[in-house]
């Protein structure tokens, strides 16, 4: 059955997304919104992949339902935030991060769509639940993106 790949794929790209929040939590800690935001929405990256690895057991998949780790940049990006501050350049990283994000969350939302799909296919109403509760919270994922998005581009790139 292929919705066994479409679970691996929606793994791989939550983690990814999980994992890009993170590094954006770390590398723009001096922006406290930016930091505490990202660190709040990768706790439902991780609750997705934890429900994700659940369900791909019953399609015979051994996927980790954990979060990946910060990684060993944590520190120093964090530290890089705190030197820099709030420069020009920083600010285009940020749109830049905030970009990929957007980008990620979204292939995670489609991602969600078709493993809706899948599982009403086969009907598996444990899987379509799941669906139902996560997807949501990826929209408001891409919804916080495109509004960070749409707040900080003028300022900087009017500066």
């Amino acid at each position: 059955m292929k919705l066994g790949l479409a679970l691996r794929e929606l793994h791989r790209a939550e983690r990814s997304l999980a994992r890009d929040l993170l590094a954006v939590a770390d590398r723009h800690h001096v922006e406290h919104e930016i930091h505490h935001v990202a660190n709040d929405l990768v706790l439902w990256s991780a609750d997705h992949l934890s429900g994700i690895a659940d369900a791909a057991r019953r399609y015979d998949l051994d996927l980790d339902p954990g979060l990946p780790g910060r990684g060993p940049g944590a520190a120093l990006r964090a530290k890089l935030s705190d030197l820099t501050g709030r420069f020009a350049a920083p600010g285009l990283l940020l749109l830049a991060d905030l970009r990929r994000l957007h980008r990620k969350a979204a292939g995670v939302s489609l991602d969600w769509e078709l493993v809706a799909q899948g599982a009403q296919a086969v009907k598996d109403t444990d899987l379509l639940a799941l669906t139902q509760k996560c997807h949501p919270q990826t929209l408001r994922q891409l919804t916080w993106t495109n509004a960070m998005l749409k707040t900080l581009s003028p300022q900087v790139l009017a500066s």
